[in-house]
């Protein structure tokens, strides 16, 4: 600390941002926005529009609890499969009660049980890997045999808990539902043997899921999470302005360069992901949980490292030159200013238009390209659209089989696909899961990620709840909605790291609420 403050350039920043901050406050521009801020947040709450959706049917959906989700804490279904899931810690339970004047006086035991009861640590640790590992390096057994660990340890953590059970009711009815069509596709998969190399990948994603509902505790629990997730995009981003400045071939495969409008874009930067729309989707769903973090970190250096990480993802995000990962992370931010401050939506949307000025002007024509009927890049995913539909009306619901690589050789099969490319996947992962788990599954997915974004916006709203914990889970449910606007375009749960980070974040906005509602209990 001492060193920084006697740092001749740590003087010289400071002494500009002083300035430029000065310059701010007292230019033509932050008045104008002052006075626009001011003149809007007068006008909405009396306006037409506003009074119309105060009173609507939307915000009492919002705000009221579903029957379902009333229904399934309580369901004997329930409750069956989180007494059979939980039976290992009902047994280390009883043989530590029984045994418990010997075992409370073992060292050994007081420090395994107490490094165990620290497992959402152990979980950000595993997820530091997933994300900054090497492409040519990563093996997807390791986040298995990880996340196996995690769930070893969590049920050794409950131990000396006699209520502790692993929470099924906080992951909701139709996530469970979800899982279920996913083993019930495994199962009745045309290539059940490629189906369980596919098994396995949304196995390791329950299982982050699972440990993440039932050990987060604590708000400090969510903030580490968050900061080992900053901490990972600041890594993965440093290594895509390390590969810009180094130089990247344009991929004609991933760029239409015959299109005027792509002409002198650089090679799209990819990290450690191979592909630089997978690196796009990364950094959508980690960029509002980075920005949550400059909201709750406690201390100046942890905003400052967080905002550090934030203005990092930005660039490297712009430098994946992914138009599904920046409309993604456009319908990612309006969630969560719609969920933590509406008022800031029209200022936003204000800065918005003046920023689109300032833009590189590759980056403005990759925007522009999305309008483009002849940039190829786009018009090639219709044939893969009509080809899924072509199979899903002979599939429509059962699917056939779980894995994309099992859906891929049935298509040629069927002779579906009529495109020049080879087809990989549906290029979208409404249609790709619909093709692989059949109508249950697609329906289950999307109902269950609406319903966790809308049990995210009453913990949101319940004034009862911490600062802290309602910041993240407006983050994290919004990284989810912009996940699945981004997957319109795109397949995002090709690469299985994605797909288990997508399922992290999950997991992060299922603790979150779970600890909302446990503190708006306390605090009533």
């Amino acid at each position: 600390m001492s060193v920084a403050k006697n740092s001749v350039i740590c003087r010289w920043v400071l002494a500009f941002c002083a300035a430029l901050v000065r310059w701010y406050d007292g230019s033509l521009l932050a008045a104008g926005l002052r006075g626009v801020g001011q003149v809007l947040r007068r006008a909405w709450p009396e306006s037409v529009f506003g009074r119309s959706w105060q009173n609507s049917m939307a915000v009492d959906v919002i705000r009221r609890e579903g029957v379902l989700s009333r229904a399934w804490r309580h369901s004997i279904l329930c409750r069956g499969l989180t007494t059979l899931i939980s039976l290992p810690t009902i047994l280390l339970q009883w043989i530590y009660r029984k045994g418990r004047l010997v075992l409370e006086d073992s060292v050994a035991v007081h420090i395994f049980l107490s490094i165990a009861e620290q497992t959402p640590l152990l979980v950000g640790w595993v997820m530091l890997g997933v994300m900054v590992v090497p492409y040519e390096a990563w093996n997807n057994a390791y986040s298995l045999t990880g996340f196996v660990l995690c769930l070893c340890l969590t049920v050794f953590a409950g131990v000396r808990k006699p209520d502790f059970r692993l929470s099924l009711a906080a992951i909701g009815p139709w996530l469970m539902a979800f899982a279920g069509a996913v083993v019930l596709a495994w199962y009745l998969s045309a290539d059940r043997a490629e189906s369980t190399r596919h098994l396995s990948f949304h196995l390791t994603c329950m299982l982050c899921v699972l440990v993440l509902v039932t050990t987060v505790e604590r708000r400090e629990h969510l903030v580490r999470l968050l900061a080992v997730s900053s901490l990972a995009m600041t890594v993965m981003s440093c290594m895509g302005f390390y590969q810009r400045a180094s130089g990247i071939e344009v991929d004609p495969k991933l760029v239409d360069m015959s299109l005027d409008l792509n002409k002198g874009m650089p090679g799209r930067v990819f990290a450690f992901y191979e592909n630089p729309n997978a690196f796009g989707e990364v950094l959508l769903m980690l960029l509002p949980l980075s920005f949550v973090l400059i909201l709750c970190a406690r201390t100046w250096w942890g905003k400052s490292l967080a905002f550090v990480s934030t203005v990092l993802g930005c660039g490297a995000i712009a430098m994946t030159y992914s138009r599904a990962a920046w409309i993604g992370l456009v319908a990612a931010l309006f969630l969560f200013l719609f969920l933590w401050n509406k008022k800031l939506i029209p200022v936003i949307i204000l800065l918005g238009l003046v920023g689109t000025f300032f833009l590189p002007d590759t980056v403005s024509n990759r925007i522009l390209s999305i309008f483009s009927s002849h940039d190829t890049s786009t018009s090639s995913r219709f044939p893969y659209y009509q080809a899924a539909w072509r199979f899903i009306k002979h599939n429509t619901l059962l699917g056939g089989g779980l894995g994309s690589d099992v859906v891929r050789d049935l298509i040629k099969r069927g002779n579906y696909f009529t495109g020049s490319d080879v087809f990989i996947h549906c290029h979208n992962v409404y249609l790709q899961v619909w093709c692989e788990t059949g109508l249950v599954g697609i329906f289950t997915l999307v109902a269950g990620v609406l319903w966790t974004i809308r049990q995210g916006a009453r913990a949101v709203g319940n004034a009862l709840c911490s600062r802290q914990t309602r910041l993240v889970v407006a983050g994290a449910v919004s990284a989810l909605l912009g996940a699945m606007v981004c997957g319109i375009a795109d397949y995002i749960w090709n690469y299985p790291r994605v797909m288990l980070i997508f399922w992290f974040v999950a997991g992060i906005a299922l603790a979150g609420i779970r600890l909302a509602a446990r503190e708006a209990r306390e605090a009533a």
